[in-house]
């Protein structure tokens, strides 16, 4: 079967999203949408709910298990590569479980993709008309991060961690083909990736980043709290990596 577009989701424990059938909206609609869930080694129950789920919907749902818990970084790049290689997709990105943003958005951004742009990205930008819900903490916590990362990238980009992200397929067989050095801040990867792939005058023509209309903070952050130690060193890698590219080209 042929879809034009395929969002990745990756899955930890995720049993009560499944189980308040939040997905049954948009899978009972008319879309050429493929959702493949990634479950990475879940321990409540979130397996079982995700086939059932496929048996439901069969044509317009896929579940992949990763043998082991790897992080959200590598269940996105599982589930991206397994897709490209066995299913007849367009366009291929990955939403967060939680839905903060839905999948009637995520779907949207298939509008601005064209002859030109091959990479959209959502956008936590706060304007009149959106409604952005999120922690107060967390806000300036990100914000912070946002600054730092995009010193690093030396890119002017607001929002490079928001989980709603949208790629034509060669992209992201490029982008997605080997592993990641953080399980969380793999975004900033993304973007360096591109920059190395296409140069950055060009890679900036390639990416375009949306404003979302919605997103709305769910509160159970799967981000363990001693992670903060390893984000710093998580960067420094990233840092180095950013530099060692840019002095490649």
């Amino acid at each position: 079967m042929s879809y034009t577009t395929c969002v990745v989701i990756p899955c930890y424990n995720e049993v009560k999203e499944l189980k308040n059938r939040v997905y049954d909206g948009f899978l009972k609609e008319n879309t050429d949408t493929l959702i493949c869930f990634v479950d990475d080694g879940s321990t409540d129950g979130t397996y079982s709910q995700l086939k059932s789920l496929e048996t439901q919907y069969p044509n317009k749902v896929v579940v992949y298990k990763n043998p082991k818990n790897t992080g959200k970084a590598e269940s996105v790049r599982n589930g991206v590569n397994f897709v490209c290689t066995n299913y007849n997709i367009s366009l291929v990105g990955y939403l967060d479980a939680d839905l903060a943003t839905s999948l009637e958005e995520f779907t949207s951004l298939t509008n601005y993709v064209d002859q030109n742009v091959s990479f959209v990205f959502g956008s936590r930008i706060m304007k009149l008309g959106s409604t952005i819900e999120r922690k107060t903490s967390r806000f300036f916590i990100g914000r912070f991060i946002a600054t730092v990362i995009s010193i690093i990238l030396d890119l002017k980009v607001y929002d490079t961690q928001c989980g709603c992200k949208l790629f034509k397929k060669e992209l992201a067989l490029e982008v997605f083909n080997k592993p990641f050095v953080s399980r969380w801040l793999f975004d900033v990867e993304i973007f360096n990736r591109i920059v190395v792939l296409y140069g950055k005058e060009k890679a900036l023509e390639k990416m375009l980043e949306i404003p979302l209309k919605r997103w709305v903070d769910q509160g159970d952050s799967k981000v363990k709290t001693s992670y903060f130690f390893q984000l710093w060193l998580d960067l420094y890698k990233i840092n180095k990596i950013c530099k060692q590219s840019a002095n490649a080209q």
